[in-house]
């Protein structure tokens, strides 16, 4: 059989593994939300999803007294149903971060039971593209770093075979982002891709002003330049440069994301597997992506994320943040400019027991 005897959670807090600062927040930690489901044939599955600080606590309540409660005697196969179930008795609080964060939890397991049953791994079973996908660099970008480490961290990137490097941008002066951005690439020249992130940081008229300013830098991509829910005001910027734009980290619904495609709001998409509300909704923005012929460039959990973009047909890039050593037995395999998604069956994230439970807190 496959019904699901027992689903728990608990709250791991996981310091950042370097200072991290954007335009609107720094990284104080990880809360990570981790969530075990058994089954009667004996098989464990394990998802997750996290925070960068705050809210975590409320997360596993929601998963503990509403959302964990539903699944008991549930198939575990039936994952589009389960998914839909825990959606639909969290109606009052969707569209919204806690809820999809929640959701997340609960369907990362479920896949991660999906694949350890078919023992194949998560990329071919999600679709199974290829098994490596490139990679690019945030890491060495932050907003705090001067214009020298800023080189120093693209130059490291592109020697070590990477595509890309992402900088942040939201300095009080556009004309100070412009100077570390053509610092950047007058040191890499004109084939190593530059992406750019203002973590919504600015207004509509200043995100066309900025982008102006960076018009010969060849940029890869403009991210997150306005609020999430400007829409209105992404179109207009979308149509004023020739900088593609990238969302979606902020987006928690297949349907937020479907509004930016249909308005040509978005070149490219970077749906989070933990705040769009799992696998399941994370494929279907990107086949949507797909027929809008819109590449996706998914946001942080590298870990899971390499299996997903290779996966599918539409992914072109991984971005490089590691944040899971910690807590795990393995990395990610890195060769040249590429990552290699996990061959070993579930998820592919070997979680290590004892440093989960050291750094517990609820």
């Amino acid at each position: 059989m496959t019904l699901i005897t027992t689903a728990t959670v608990s709250l791991v807090d996981l310091e950042v593994e370097t200072v991290r600062t954007d335009a609107t927040q720094s990284f104080v930690k990880q809360e990570t939300i981790m969530v075990t489901i058994t089954t009667d044939d004996g098989l464990v599955g394990t998802g997750y999803s996290y925070t960068i600080g705050t809210g975590g606590r409320s997360v596993t309540a929601l998963l503990r007294d509403s959302l964990l409660p539903l699944l008991i005697g549930r198939d575990a196969r039936e994952i589009e149903s389960i998914w839909r179930a825990a959606h639909n008795i969290t109606h009052a609080t969707t569209v919204g971060a806690i809820t999809s964060l929640a959701l997340a939890a609960i369907d990362t397991a479920l896949w991660d039971l999906r694949c350890l049953r078919a023992n194949e791994p998560l990329w071919r079973v999600a679709g199974g593209y290829r098994s490596s996908v490139p990679l690019y660099d945030t890491e060495n970008g932050w907003l705090h770093l001067s214009s020298e480490e800023l080189v120093a961290g693209a130059v490291a990137a592109q020697e070590r075979g990477w595509g890309g490097t992402k900088v942040k941008v939201g300095k009080p002066s556009g004309g100070e982002d412009a100077e570390r951005l053509r610092a950047v690439r007058d040191a890499v020249g004109p084939n190593f891709d530059i992406m750019v992130d203002a973590n919504q940081a600015f207004t509509g008229a200043e995100a066309i002003r900025r982008a102006a300013a960076f018009a010969d830098l060849n940029l890869f991509w403009f991210e997150e330049p306005l609020p999430a829910d400007d829409v209105r005001g992404h179109v207009r910027l979308a149509e004023a440069s020739s900088i593609p734009v990238a969302v979606g980290e902020s987006l928690y619904s297949i349907g937020q994301f479907g509004d930016y495609l249909q308005r040509g709001a978005a070149s490219i998409v970077q749906p989070d597997v933990a705040r769009i509300g799992g696998i399941t909704p994370w494929l279907k923005v990107a086949h949507l992506a797909e027929a809008y012929n819109v590449d996706v460039c998914p946001h942080f959990l590298m870990e899971i994320h390499v299996s997903l973009v290779a996966a599918i047909p539409n992914g072109r890039y991984v971005e490089y943040i590691p944040q899971l050593r910690a807590i795990t037995n393995a990395e990610i395999a890195i060769d040249g400019g590429v990552a290699q998604a996990p061959n070993t069956p579930g998820l592919g994230i070997d979680w290590n027991q004892d440093a989960l439970d050291d750094r517990r807190v609820e």
